[in-house]
Protein backbone atom coordinates (compact mmCIF):
# COMPACT_ATOMS: atom_id res chain seq x y z
CA UNK A 1 0.00 0.00 0.00
CA UNK A 2 1.06 3.48 -0.85
CA UNK A 3 1.19 6.11 1.88
CA UNK A 4 -0.46 9.42 0.94
CA UNK A 5 1.23 12.73 1.69
CA UNK A 6 -0.12 14.76 4.60
CA UNK A 7 0.59 18.47 5.08
CA UNK A 8 3.03 20.77 3.32
CA UNK A 9 6.71 20.34 2.65
CA UNK A 10 9.25 22.68 4.18
CA UNK A 11 9.98 24.37 0.85
CA UNK A 12 6.28 25.13 0.28
CA UNK A 13 6.04 26.75 3.70
CA UNK A 14 9.18 28.79 3.06
CA UNK A 15 7.76 30.05 -0.23
CA UNK A 16 4.55 31.16 1.50
CA UNK A 17 6.52 32.97 4.21
CA UNK A 18 8.68 34.70 1.57
CA UNK A 19 5.59 35.89 -0.33
CA UNK A 20 4.04 37.25 2.87
CA UNK A 21 7.33 39.01 3.70
CA UNK A 22 7.47 40.68 0.28
CA UNK A 23 3.86 41.82 0.54
CA UNK A 24 4.50 43.23 4.02
CA UNK A 25 7.62 45.07 2.81
CA UNK A 26 5.55 46.79 0.13
CA UNK A 27 2.45 47.40 2.24
CA UNK A 28 4.05 48.94 5.35
CA UNK A 29 5.56 52.04 3.66
CA UNK A 30 2.32 52.59 1.75
CA UNK A 31 0.33 52.35 4.97
CA UNK A 32 2.72 54.75 6.74
CA UNK A 33 2.28 57.31 3.96
CA UNK A 34 -1.50 56.83 4.06
CA UNK A 35 -1.65 57.30 7.83
CA UNK A 36 0.56 60.44 7.64
CA UNK A 37 -1.74 61.92 4.99
CA UNK A 38 -4.76 61.15 7.15
CA UNK A 39 -3.13 62.79 10.19
CA UNK A 40 -2.11 65.83 8.13
CA UNK A 41 -5.74 66.47 7.21
CA UNK A 42 -6.07 67.75 10.79
CA UNK A 43 -3.81 70.68 9.89
CA UNK A 44 -5.59 71.32 6.59
CA UNK A 45 -8.87 71.54 8.48
CA UNK A 46 -7.33 73.80 11.16
CA UNK A 47 -6.71 76.52 8.55
CA UNK A 48 -10.47 77.14 8.16
CA UNK A 49 -10.94 79.81 10.89
CA UNK A 50 -8.05 81.90 9.57
CA UNK A 51 -9.22 81.48 5.98
CA UNK A 52 -12.68 82.73 6.98
CA UNK A 53 -11.16 85.65 8.90
CA UNK A 54 -9.02 86.71 5.92
CA UNK A 55 -11.99 86.46 3.55
CA UNK A 56 -14.13 88.54 5.92
CA UNK A 57 -11.37 91.15 6.26
CA UNK A 58 -11.13 91.42 2.47
CA UNK A 59 -14.91 91.64 1.98
CA UNK A 60 -15.84 93.92 4.89
CA UNK A 61 -12.75 95.99 5.78
CA UNK A 62 -11.83 96.90 2.17
CA UNK A 63 -8.02 96.81 2.45
CA UNK A 64 -6.18 98.75 -0.23
CA UNK A 65 -3.42 96.13 -0.53
CA UNK A 66 -3.22 92.45 0.27
CA UNK A 67 -0.15 93.31 2.35
CA UNK A 68 -2.50 95.12 4.79
CA UNK A 69 -4.11 91.81 5.80
CA UNK A 70 -1.92 90.55 8.63
CA UNK A 71 -2.38 88.60 11.86
CA UNK A 72 -3.82 90.63 14.71
CA UNK A 73 -5.45 93.30 12.51
CA UNK A 74 -8.80 93.56 10.72
CA UNK A 75 -10.25 90.70 12.76
CA UNK A 76 -7.60 88.18 11.74
CA UNK A 77 -6.40 86.06 14.72
CA UNK A 78 -2.90 86.61 16.07
CA UNK A 79 0.00 84.34 15.11
CA UNK A 80 0.58 81.17 17.10
CA UNK A 81 3.95 79.41 17.27
CA UNK A 82 4.24 75.66 16.80
CA UNK A 83 4.82 73.79 20.06
CA UNK A 84 4.87 70.12 21.00
CA UNK A 85 1.10 70.19 21.54
CA UNK A 86 -0.16 72.91 19.19
CA UNK A 87 0.09 73.66 15.49
CA UNK A 88 1.60 76.95 14.44
CA UNK A 89 -0.39 79.50 12.45
CA UNK A 90 0.53 82.82 10.88
CA UNK A 91 -0.98 85.33 8.47
CA UNK A 92 1.27 87.77 6.62
CA UNK A 93 0.16 89.73 3.59
CA UNK A 94 -2.99 87.63 3.37
CA UNK A 95 -0.96 84.41 3.08
CA UNK A 96 -1.97 81.86 5.71
CA UNK A 97 0.77 79.46 6.79
CA UNK A 98 0.06 76.53 9.11
CA UNK A 99 2.93 74.49 10.61
CA UNK A 100 2.62 70.99 12.06
CA UNK A 101 3.41 70.85 15.76
CA UNK A 102 6.96 70.10 16.94
CA UNK A 103 6.14 66.59 18.14
CA UNK A 104 9.09 64.72 16.63
CA UNK A 105 6.92 62.82 14.14
CA UNK A 106 7.44 62.52 10.38
CA UNK A 107 5.11 65.50 10.00
CA UNK A 108 6.97 67.86 12.37
CA UNK A 109 7.59 71.31 10.83
CA UNK A 110 5.67 70.43 7.64
CA UNK A 111 3.88 73.53 6.37
CA UNK A 112 0.61 74.16 4.56
CA UNK A 113 -0.11 77.57 3.08
CA UNK A 114 -2.99 79.28 1.34
CA UNK A 115 -2.36 82.32 -0.83
CA UNK A 116 -5.28 84.54 -1.92
CA UNK A 117 -5.42 85.78 -5.50
CA UNK A 118 -6.05 89.37 -4.46
CA UNK A 119 -8.41 91.68 -2.60
CA UNK A 120 -11.34 91.42 -5.00
CA UNK A 121 -14.09 89.07 -3.79
CA UNK A 122 -14.66 86.21 -4.28
CA UNK A 123 -11.24 85.15 -3.08
CA UNK A 124 -9.60 82.24 -4.86
CA UNK A 125 -6.94 80.33 -2.92
CA UNK A 126 -3.74 78.62 -4.05
CA UNK A 127 -2.31 75.82 -1.93
CA UNK A 128 1.39 75.64 -1.14
CA UNK A 129 3.90 74.61 1.46
CA UNK A 130 6.24 71.73 2.09
CA UNK A 131 3.28 69.33 2.34
CA UNK A 132 2.98 69.38 -1.46
CA UNK A 133 6.47 67.98 -2.00
CA UNK A 134 5.97 65.45 0.81
CA UNK A 135 2.62 64.32 -0.59
CA UNK A 136 0.67 65.04 2.58
CA UNK A 137 -1.80 67.52 1.09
Amino acid sequence: MKKSQNGFTLIELMIVVAIIGILAAVALPAYQNYSNRARFSELVLAVTPRKTAVELAIQTRNPTLLADVDAGVMGVPADVGATATAHGASVAGGVITMTWRADGSDLAATTYSLTPDGIVPPVQWTEGGSCLTSGFC
